[in-house]
């Protein structure tokens, strides 16, 4: 059954009922109850507008506003288009924005299978044909970022440039990550020369994050944004809610988690990917090592910038420098 929450007041109101089950209000989430559905986040941003197009058997929600070249912003684990509203107004003086709920996120449809990153590049090449741009920007973040790399290398003629914050492609370094953090490393906050990635292996469970997440996916989150934000304030209450309210349904963890469980075949196509030629850009916060090893690999010679004083969330810590890195990028001539 696919459920399709509008308000957070199903995750943060006194009860909700999912299939046969009732979730009492967990002691966690945010204290809001209203103005968190797509159709309210848009009001606060003026000139845009919510849309779905049908792409590869399911439908795909963005939220698009502006006049310009076509960018789209792709988001990441935990949360939604909503991530770049910090950006959106602005750079919509110049750009026609897209601000895209990938494969399984937020309003858009959860198939499935086909959370493969090169499958998920497909469903943005089936956008760009349908609102008919010939070529677009694109700017990922963390899974968004994977995705919009598996974007470059499949569909280089629909590529002017590409943005990655903070996370490259899934590579066969992923193997390698610890089950355990190295001693005296592991605290409140990553220590970015030995971060502790231990959700990529609890986010491989099928079955169970569904059952104990069901209702409570802001525990998680909040005990995420801590981890990796440098100021986690950024992140506040209105947005925890919308996120809380994206993942908190058995379907919404599913769909999460998938993003996940498809890494073996992510790494495996990593393997069968050259060079990019389009411009390339790299912003990172803690996951600057390896954001850059991973540029320098397929871009060489394209910048990898630390965002200074940002931890892992970008878009919603240091918007204004964002804005700045991204005018000089996207509007240079090609």
């Amino acid at each position: 059954m696919h459920i399709r929450l509008t308000s957070a007041t199903a995750i943060v109101g006194l009860a909700v009922t999912v299939g046969t089950g009732v979730l009492a209000r967990p002691a966690h989430a945010p204290e809001v109850t209203r103005g968190i559905s797509d159709k309210d986040l848009v009001r606060s941003l003026p000139g845009f507008v919510n849309r779905s197009a049908p792409v590869n058997g399911f439908r795909l929600h963005y939220v698009v506003g502006g006049k310009g070249p076509a960018v789209f912003l792709l988001p990441g684990w935990p949360e939604t288009w909503w991530s770049y509203h910090k950006i959106m107004p602005e750079l919509a003086k110049t750009h026609r924005v897209y601000a895209i709920d990938i494969r399984g996120m937020g309003s858009s449809g959860k198939p499935a299978g086909g959370y493969d990153k090169k499958t998920m590049a497909g469903d943005l090449a089936a956008l760009v044909r349908l609102t008919r741009n010939a070529r677009v920007d694109v700017v990922g973040h963390d899974i968004g970022a994977m995705v919009a790399f598996s974007f470059a290398e499949n569909y280089p003629e629909l590529t002017r440039r590409l943005v990655l914050l903070d996370v490259g492609h899934p590579s066969a370094g992923y193997r390698a990550l610890k089950l355990l953090p190295e001693p005296g490393t592991f605290g409140d906050t990553i220590d970015e020369d030995h971060p502790y990635l231990w959700w990529f292996a609890f986010h491989q469970v099928k079955g169970m994050p569904e059952k104990l997440l069901e209702g409570r996916a802001g525990i998680e989150q909040a005990w995420f944004f801590r981890y990796m934000a440098k100021d986690e304030r950024a992140i506040d209450a209105r947005s925890r809610a919308v996120y809380a309210a994206a993942y908190s349904t058995r379907e919404g963890t599913r769909a999460g988690n998938a993003w996940y469980q498809a890494f073996d075949r992510d790494i495996a196509d990593d393997a069968t990917y050259g060079q990019l030629k389009m411009p390339v850009l790299g912003l990172a916060g803690p996951g600057y090592t390896r954001l850059k090893a991973s540029i320098d690999a397929r871009a060489p010679g394209a910048a990898t910038i630390r965002v200074e004083g940002s931890g892992h969330f970008i878009a919603e810590e240091k918007p204004s420098a964002l804005l700045d890195y991204l005018r000089g990028f996207l509007d240079r001539s090609d």
